[in-house]
């Protein structure tokens, strides 16, 4: 996690004794964009990289304190995915050979070309962002990335203020209720972001079991507890100088809510059963269904990580609350269904606006679910009012004191009874009219008094 406008450069770590050949390697890396720690013997290689989290080491292998092939044993304990370049004066191919074997990602012999050592490490650094993409598209393929859609007033403030907080690292708290889909709205803060090309990481702490909850958070160490065979690396190291999205950020455990606060301020993990800090550039969004103003005063979430995470609130309207934005997100959904079916369906004008009149408690969730449902269901190519679900198109209407008039009761009674017979006859307006025992000539007239 970092306050400034740009990602840091890739960082390397440079042990070499040789102090004219440190100098020497250390200025031309520096040049080219990098950030450079130098170690002058094996044992300060050790304590950087213990301290700090680098994209690739260059060691020489003869060197005093801990030599080359021994630091490589220690990198690949502490940092497995950080790639290691040996260099020596001495050595033949069996040398090579055998410090690709034991996890070396290259080995060069001195004296060496500068042009050929640094289109190596671009070369590593390349293979590198290859990885990030597949971890990248690996989360995203539980979920494909779709369009917010929604040209009302509310979507569109919202919508500018996510291309604002886009350009930031700062933490997001995204709330709304289930269904208004406050994913799609993190995901297009992290796109927006100058971390587009690094990893997206999701967890929902509403679906994992607060006993395995911070093992997946920060990893552990092998032989932590029981069943912890291996390392295993955390979700915030998989989102090393990307983005981590803590969905349902109510749901996670008050123990965890110290640790994740520590993260925030320390921007260090540590993993279950290891003894070390391990530095993470990671931006935390969070999304939650729950006013964690409430659960703070309930004492179920720490008021200081809620003012932590709450650095810039985002609140995702309901569906209810921009229904101008109904017919647009029907007709996109519908197309998409259509597309899967190979048909072409439509929803009349009437069925788009029985639609609006629903206050729908799922939000954008519940419309997608309806959408579908009426897709497969749909006999002709056009959805009327009477394909949609009874307590949309009227025929099962809550009980209120409203409808205790005796006009507007049968008035209702009678819509219900047009519904039900439109969809007993799949539309057929001539059979609906004879079930009903009313000319066709009536019905059409009740069909435009109840904008049916």
């Amino acid at each position: 996690m970092t306050s400034v406008n740009e990602l840091p450069a890739a960082r390397i770590l440079l042990a070499e004794d040789d102090e004219i050949m440190r100098i020497t390697l250390g200025d031309r890396l520096v040049k080219n964009g990098w950030q450079v720690d130098e170690a002058e013997d094996g044992r300060k290689a050790l304590q950087l990289i213990e301290r700090y989290k680098y994209q690739v080491v260059l060691s020489d292998i003869r060197m005093p304190g801990l030599d080359g092939a021994r630091l490589l044993e220690e990198i690949k304990r502490l940092s497995s995915d950080t790639d290691v370049i040996l260099m020596t004066a001495y050595g033949g191919t069996e040398d090579a050979v055998a410090c690709l074997k034991n996890g070396a990602a290259d080995y060069i012999l001195k004296p060496f070309d500068m042009d050929d050592l640094t289109i190596r490490i671009r070369r590593l650094l390349e293979i590198q962002a290859i990885k990030v993409k597949c971890v990248t598209l690996e989360e995203d393929s539980r979920d494909q990335r779709v369009p917010i859609i929604g040209s009302s007033r509310a979507m569109q403030d919202m919508l500018k203020l996510v291309g604002q907080v886009a350009l930031s690292d700062a933490t997001v708290l995204v709330s709304g209720e289930s269904g208004t889909g406050k994913e799609l709205v993190a995901a297009a803060i992290h796109h927006g972001s100058k971390r587009a090309n690094q990893p997206y990481i999701r967890i929902n702490c509403a679906a994992i079991p607060a006993g395995l909850m911070e093992s997946e958070l920060f990893g552990h160490e092998k032989g932590a507890f029981t069943g912890a065979t291996a390392r295993k690396v955390g979700k915030f190291e998989l989102a090393d100088r990307g983005t981590i999205l803590l969905d349902e950020i109510g749901d996670m455990p008050l123990d965890l809510q110290a640790k994740l606060l520590r993260v925030l301020q320390e921007h260090e993990i540590e993993r279950v059963g290891g003894t070390r800090s391990i530095p993470i550039n990671a931006r935390v969004l969070c999304a939650t269904a729950k006013n964690l103003a409430d659960e703070v005063k309930n004492g179920s979430f720490r008021d200081d990580l809620f003012y932590r995470l709450q650095v810039i609130p985002i609140e995702v309207p309901p569906l209810r609350a921009r229904k101008e934005d109904i017919v647009e997100l029907s007709r996109y959904f519908l197309q998409q269904f259509s597309r899967d079916r190979g048909m072409s369906l439509k929803l009349s004008d009437e069925g788009l606006t029985t639609l609006q009149s629903y206050d729908f408690p799922g939000n954008v969730r519940e419309l997608k679910n309806i959408i579908e449902r009426v897709s497969v269901l749909a006999t002709s190519p056009v959805i009327q009012p009477w394909n949609l679900p009874p307590d949309i198109s009227g025929a099962c209407e809550p009980d209120t004191d409203d409808n205790l008039q005796l006009a507007a009761a049968v008035a209702q009674a009678e819509k219900s009874c047009i519904v039900r017979a439109l969809r007993r006859t799949n539309g057929n307006k001539t059979e609906a009219s004879q079930l009903l025992g009313i000319s066709r000539k009536n019905l059409w007239e009740k069909l435009k008094l109840y904008h049916l």
